[in-house]
């Protein structure tokens, strides 16, 4: 078994950093990158962003099924997926960059490099995700891991934002209809995914030697069921339904405020050349406001952080598409709405843990399907991903949409004010409306803290007894 090297927690929340950074990458340009540097139609876009996501859903439950079925190794189970993922997630981040020569073979190019790019990924991220459970059996070491880690996954999602966006920027195609792959700014987009793909490998080094799984925390799994028990593990559960579906809305929310804010600074506010500095202006300010999040939610229970943070948002979301293009108080109202991107991040993170604590207590004798929660919560959130920028994609194309043009038709205008404000404003309320029925409190919190380190305590007691009883045989 592998020994830490290095303060645990710490390289524990670096193991994070990849799946933001790519995340972010792909998130705030890749839409942009489909449509006014490889120039596909924006119908064909939308249906490789739409399947792409769509089939990186599909395979998180997969791939959590088949992660929760691995048996112990001398690394744990959750390490070497992350070990054996990581080189071709790399290799296939870098072409989905690249624009291919062959014209009309873009569209099964960008096709087949995004979604092999997302299984692999998802290789990575769902045994990450579910490590949550193995590094720690005590609830407050657990929140204080995710907090790191999600301190750092904003981070990422500002390395993401800075090197994506400064590179690129500095490259900025022209408003003009010139030849796809033009070569300055084709070569700006490899020269960042590969610093990307560096950050990649070096953040799944420092996860691989600086967290040790502990056996111990992983209490001796049931008997394996097949994938569609595994479906119905976790959708029988009601607390976890509730908040997957909570959720849900309010993540695609914020996916569609990120999929189309690009466009959005470019076409409608006219900030061609800022665009990437606004981004990264958001990314910084949940960065910053991720320890204040901490802070209140234990503060005042996770619940009302929920209400409070993915609220927070909604002003600054009116105000952008209300007030006047205006650099600086488009800066003021990103730096505002990043301290709500803060919540949307560490939240959902933070409460599934406790989700899963509860089915342990009210299941004691069905263990070990930690990576199944983990990686339906993870498919919800992605398929609705796929279905966001699909759907935004093609509605961009239904208004007439025109690849780098200096300005865009009145209806785009308009649609791209409901993809960043009107549309995402509905989900979120609909989100918060879905929380009331959440039944997890504090109060319930602590009891079922208690109640699993009481079963914790009988099963040591009842090992100890077992082997007092053979030894005297």
């Amino acid at each position: 078994m592998n020994k830490p090297l290095f303060f645990p927690p710490l390289c524990y929340a670096v193991g994070g950093a990849p799946y933001q950074i790519t995340g972010c990458a792909l998130g705030f340009f890749l839409q942009i990158y489909l449509l006014d540097v490889a120039q596909l139609d924006p119908f064909y876009a939308s249906i490789i962003l739409f399947v792409g996501r769509a089939w990186d859903a599909v395979t998180d439950p997969i791939i959590g099924f088949m992660v929760s079925r691995s048996p112990w190794t001398h690394f744990g189970r959750m390490l070497p997926w992350i070990l054996f993922s990581t080189p071709l997630a790399v290799v296939s981040y870098f072409l989905i960059w690249y624009v291919p020569v062959i014209e009309n073979g873009k569209v099964i190019w960008y096709l087949v490099f995004y979604c092999l790019f997302q299984t692999l990924q998802t290789c990575f991220h769902v045994p990450y995700s579910a490590l949550t459970m193995f590094i720690s059996e005590d609830q407050k070491e657990r929140d204080s891991a995710t907090a790191y880690r999600m301190t750092v996954e904003v981070l990422g999602t500002v390395i993401g934002t800075a090197v994506q966006g400064q590179i690129v920027g500095m490259a900025n195609p022209p408003c003009i209809p010139v030849a796809p792959g033009d070569n300055i700014t084709t070569e700006a987009y490899m020269i960042a995914s590969g610093a990307i793909c560096s950050i990649y490998v070096l953040c799944a080094v420092v996860l691989f030697f600086g967290v040790k799984e502990k056996k111990e925390a992983s209490r001796p799994r049931s008997e394996l069921m097949s994938f569609w028990q595994g479906i119905g593990l976790v959708m029988g559960h009601g607390p976890y339904v509730r908040l997957v579906m909570g959720f849900l809305f309010t993540s695609l929310a914020f996916m569609l405020l990120e999929g189309n804010f690009a466009l959005f600074c470019c076409y409608t506010l006219g900030f061609r050349n800022d665009f990437q500095n606004i981004l990264l202006v958001i990314m910084l300010a949940a960065m910053l406001t991720i320890p204040f999040w901490q802070w209140f939610l234990t503060k005042f229970g996770k619940k009302n952080a929920v209400y409070i943070g993915t609220s927070s948002v909604i002003p600054f979301m009116i105000l952008v598409v209300c007030v006047k293009s205006n650099l600086i108080i488009t800066y003021m109202v990103s730096f505002a709405a990043g301290v709500g991107v803060a919540a949307a991040f560490l939240l959902p993170w933070s409460m599934l843990p406790d989700v899963v604590d509860d089915f342990q207590v009210q299941n004691p004798d069905s263990r070990g399907h930690e990576a199944i929660f983990y990686s339906f919560y993870v498919f919800f959130t992605k398929f609705a991903s796929g279905i966001s920028l699909g759907i935004s994609t093609l509605s961009l194309d239904f208004a007439g949409y025109m690849t780098r043009g200096c300005t865009q038709p009145e209806n785009v205008d308009i649609t791209l004010k409901v993809l960043v404000s009107a549309a995402p404003i509905g989900l979120i309320l609909i989100g918060l409306v879905l929380f009331r029925s959440y039944p997890i409190d504090e109060e319930r919190r602590q009891c079922n803290r208690k109640l699993l380190q009481e079963q914790r305590e009988n099963e040591v007691d009842s090992e100890t007894d077992s082997t007092e009883l053979t030894n005297m045989l």
